[in-house]
């Protein structure tokens, strides 16, 4: 058995999908209409078979809450691996991207959280 979807609840999928593609470097697998909404997902382009990560929209009544309250205790909603937080870190702010933990070794783990812009925290985590 093996991961083959994850999703984050995102308030925009058109705004979601240029922050997760221009921002991040992911690229956009599928993208399917279903209604006002669409099947929508993305990959990294260094595993554009791995694990697709759902750009899900946020229209059910329990999520604004639960995001809210993941955001106002700091919790990212998901984590991406990176080869160097730092150099991550440092890039993604030249872009504009809004850290709200700066890199932050943690015994073996190095990590930093961003504002996904679409109502999430992410983490970033590299592993020594």
């Amino acid at each position: 058995m093996r991961i083959h979807l994850t999703s984050v609840f995102v308030d925009d999928q058109d705004k979601a999908l240029r922050f997760y593609t221009d921002v991040l470097g992911f690229v956009k697998k599928t993208e399917i209409p279903l209604g006002e909404d669409r099947w929508l997902t993305v990959v990294s382009p260094e595993e554009p078979e791995g694990t697709e990560l759902l750009l899900e929209p946020s229209g059910h009544p329990a999520v604004k809450p639960y995001k809210e309250a993941l955001v106002n205790d700091g919790i990212p909603a998901t984590s991406f691996a990176v080869d160097d937080v730092r150099a991550e870190f440092d890039q993604l702010r030249e872009r504009g991207v809004r850290f709200t933990q700066e890199p932050l070794e943690t015994g073996p783990v190095t990590t930093a959280v961003l504002d996904d812009t679409c109502g999430n925290l992410i983490q970033i985590a590299q592993s020594a």
